[in-house]
């Protein structure tokens, strides 16, 4: 996958916060061309903000994705192509994962 790099710029809160926690399991069985897919597409949605993804070597991988709003997210997880891609994660991806949603209201930090 073309993981995001970097620091994705939001606006100033209220958003909300995706935070998708997971476990790969062995093989990519199409892995990396689903994750760049999912990218795209997740960002073409009204409401999107940006994402931030990490996956360290142990295969333990951090995703946060930034919506304007819930009903922004509940659109998202909607997506005929993302559902397919949801059970593409639960058949063949990811031994364990966990989705947690939050509303940020304070956020601060340095640019540069």
């Amino acid at each position: 996958m073309s993981a995001p790099t970097g620091i994705a710029p939001t606006p100033p809160p209220p958003y909300y916060a995706v935070i998708f926690t997971s476990r790969r399991s062995d093989g990519d069985h199409g892995y990396d061309a689903m994750a760049a897919r999912m990218v795209e597409l997740g960002s073409s949605y009204d409401g999107f903000l940006g994402i931030e993804s990490v996956r360290g070597e142990d295969g333990v991988g951090i995703t946060v994705s930034y919506w304007r709003d819930e009903a922004s997210i509940l659109a998202w997880k909607r997506d005929p192509e993302h559902q397919k891609a949801q059970r593409g994660g639960q058949e063949a991806w990811y031994a364990s994962y966990e989705v947690r949603i939050a509303k940020v209201e304070r956020a601060y930090g340095k640019s540069g």
